[in-house]
C-alpha cells in the first residue's frame, strides 16, 4: 500500500489520545498469534489471485477495497473488479462468495476494508453514517464477511467513524472484527486514530499499524528510529501497547521490496521484532521494559505480492508466529 500521511488531529487530543485503555473481552475466532493479509481486488503487477488460491499461512485476510458509491455520499459498493475477473480468466461475485465461505470453513476470517491509498470514504453528516452502515452490513451479510477494516489515509472524521463502527457492531453482533491499518504519524502523539482507538477500545480486534512508507519516527523511549530496522517496530509498537492490550497489536509490514515505496525488512527482521516484543530477546537498542506474550501477530500489504515471490514471506513469519509462546 503506497500511502500517504493522513491529516492529524489538533495537538490538544493528544491527552485524550494516550489516556489508558481498559480490559475488554478477548477477540474471536482468531488463533493467539495471527498473520493478517490483504487480498488486492483490482490488478497491478503482484499476482492476481482467487480467493481460493489464497496460502493457509493466513488467518485473517483483508478484501481491499470496497468502493466509495459516487450516486450515495458515504454509502460503499463491493464486488470483484472486473479488471480482477479478466485477468482470473472469468471470477465472479458468486464465485468469491463460495471461495469465502469455502475458507471460512477452514477457519479462516475476512474483513472488508475501507480506504487505501487511492479511496476514500466520506463521512462528513449523519447521512453519509446511516448510508455507510447500511451499505457497509449489506455487503458482510451478502458475502459472509466477519468486520471492518479502517484504512482511512487522507483524513479522519473520528466522531462519525466511531459512530458508523458501533451502529455497524451493533447491526451485527457480538462476532463483529474491527481491524485498523494506521500509518505510524496517526499513531504518534496527536494522531487522529489513537482518538478513534480510545472510542473503539472495547471492540477493536487488532490494531496493525503500517511500519512503512513512512519517515522517522519517535520511539516510546523517546528516541527517533529510521524504518527498515527491528527498532523502528519494537520502539513504535511499545507505544501502541501503552494504550492497547497485547492481544490487539499487530506489525504491518510489506511482503515484498515492490509492495511498497520503501520501508520492507527481511523476515529475520521480523523475527526478531516479534521476539524483542514478546520475550525481550533479539531486540536493538531498544529493549522493552516488560515482554508481551500475548502480542498478537503480523500483517502485510499484499497476499498478492507475497504469492508473487512464492510466499516468501509467509512461509518464514508464519513458521515464527507458530514458535511464539
Amino acid at each position: 500500500m503506497m500511502r500517504r500521511l493522513a491529516t492529524l488531529a489538533a495537538a490538544a487530543l493528544t491527552a485524550l489520545a494516550l489516556a489508558p485503555i481498559a480490559a475488554a473481552e478477548a477477540p474471536q475466532a482468531l488463533p493467539k498469534h495471527q498473520l493478517t493479509g490483504y487480498w488486492q481486488n483490482f490488478v497491478n503487477n503482484a499476482q492476481p489471485l482467487k480467493v481460493s488460491d489464497i496460502s493457509p499461512n493466513y488467518d485473517l485476510i483483508a478484501l481491499a477495497f470496497a468502493n466509495a458509491d459516487p450516486a450515495r455520499p458515504g454509502a460503499v459498493t463491493f464486488g470483484v473488479d472486473p479488471k480482477l475477473s479478466e485477468a482470473l480468466g472469468g471470477y465472479t461475485d458468486e464465485q468469491l462468495k463460495s471461495d469465502i465461505a469455502a475458507k471460512k470453513a477452514e477457519g479462516k476470517s475476512f474483513v472488508l476494508s475501507i480506504g487505501g491509498e487511492l479511496g476514500n470514504v466520506d463521512l462528513g453528516s449523519e447521512a453519509n453514517v446511516a448510508n455507510f452502515v447500511d451499505s457497509v452490513g449489506k455487503i458482510l451479510t451478502d458475502y459472509g464477511i466477519d468486520g471492518l477494516d479502517i484504512d482511512l489515509e487522507h483524513g479522519l472524521n473520528v466522531p462519525n467513524t466511531t459512530k458508523a463502527v458501533q451502529q455497524l457492531r451493533e447491526q451485527v453482533g457480538d462476532g463483529f472484527l474491527l481491524t485498523m491499518a494506521p500509518q505510524t504519524l496517526d499513531v504518534q502523539p496527536g494522531g487522529a486514530y489513537l482518538e478513534l482507538i480510545n472510542n473503539l477500545k472495547d471492540v477493536i480486534t487488532v490494531v496493525h499499524t503500517q511500519y512503512y512508507n513512512s519517515g522517522s519516527m519517535n520511539g516510546c523511549d523517546g528516541q527517533v528510529y529510521s524504518q527498515g530496522s527491528v527498532d523502528f517496530i519494537t520502539a513504535q509498537a511499545c507505544s501502541l501497547l501503552q494504550v492497547l492490550r497485547p492481544d490487539q497489536v499487530s506489525l504491518g509490514l510489506p511482503a515484498a521490496p515492490s509492495a511498497a515505496g520503501s520501508g520492507y525488512v527481511e523476515p529475520s527482521v521480523i523475527g526478531n521484532a516479534l521476539n524483542c516484543l514478546t520475550a525481550a530477546k533479539d531486540c536493538g537498542q531498544y529493549t522493552p521494559d516488560q515482554p508481551h506474550p500475548e502480542l498478537s501477530g503480523v500483517m502485510t500489504w499484499s497476499i498478492n505480492w507475497d504469492a508473487s515471490s512464492g510466499n516468501a514471506f509467509s512461509d518464514p513469519v508464519r513458521a515464527h508466529l507458530d514458535t511464539l509462546p
